[in-house]
């Protein structure tokens, strides 16, 4: 009796295990983030999860799907620019899965598809523009990229939500280049500043002179003033002209009224 029993005990200890592998082979717990892309005999079934999932052993599998944002780094991309400028550029894509049923289905692998997308829609969209552009509009050329992007990974079911162009390298020829330029433009802006200056106080002088041509007395007391000035100044020996109205005006005043 002792070793029926025994027989029994030893042939179930099989059976439990079996039980146990099945049933783990039927559990699937997935995470908040996470959904799993169901199949069953070879056929899309649902979309399930977060939480606990139940598979059939055997008849049903499940594909887990991360939907958090992805951050993708786009390797350096050899770009010539529209004025024949070569240059490397490399930049930073952040999308996630928006229907985890198309990313499964529509697309072997939507990370790498993404990926070789974004290399392509880089070079293409910033060989459209010159290198000034690329320099001085980063944030028009990376809303250009994002809406393409967008756009055709909207049959896999896959959301662009930003492009970021992180750095674009230049030859040391073209940096120089670069430098020289910046410095004429600086040369040019100064030269226009003291241009305009000197306008400006010609014009001023210009009032100032008509002012005192109005006013004869002003405008001997500015010569009188410059002379006081230039007196100071013991250094050296200046002859200063004295302007005939100037003079006339004060001989007429020195001279004694005629006798009657």
């Amino acid at each position: 009796m002792n070793v029926f029993g025994l027989g029994v005990g030893g042939a179930l200890v099989p059976v439990v295990v079996l039980l146990l592998i099945v049933l783990g082979s039927a559990i699937r717990i997935l995470r908040e983030y996470e959904r799993a892309v169901v199949f069953q005999l070879g056929r899309f079934w649902k979309v399930k999860g977060p939480g606990l999932v139940l598979l059939i052993p055997g008849i049903q599998k499940m594909v887990r799907v991360d939907l958090r944002i992805v951050t993708m780094d786009v390797p350096p991309q050899d770009v010539i620019s529209r004025d024949n400028v070569s240059v490397k550029v490399n930049a930073v894509v952040f999308f996630r899965v928006m229907d985890p049923q198309k990313a499964i289905i529509q697309v072997e692998n939507f990370l790498m598809a993404t990926s070789q997308l974004a290399q392509t829609t880089l070079r293409v969209v910033l060989g459209k523009h010159e290198l000034d552009e690329m320099l001085a509009e980063r944030e028009r050329l990376n809303i250009d990229i994002q809406r393409i992007l967008d756009a055709q990974t909207d049959g896999w079911g896959i959301k662009v939500t930003n492009v970021e162009i992180k750095h674009i390298d230049l030859n040391e020829s073209m940096i120089r280049a670069i430098a020289r330029q910046a410095e004429a433009e600086r040369e040019r802006r100064a030269k226009v500043i003291h241009a305009e200056g000197e306008k400006q106080a010609a014009a001023a002088l210009l009032d100032a002179a008509r002012m005192l041509a109005q006013q004869p007395e002003a405008m001997q007391l500015r010569y009188l003033q410059t002379m006081t000035q230039v007196a100071g100044d013991r250094a050296s020996t200046i002859v200063f002209p004295l302007p005939m109205d100037l003079l006339g005006s004060l001989l007429g005043k020195g001279r004694a009224p005629p006798r009657e």
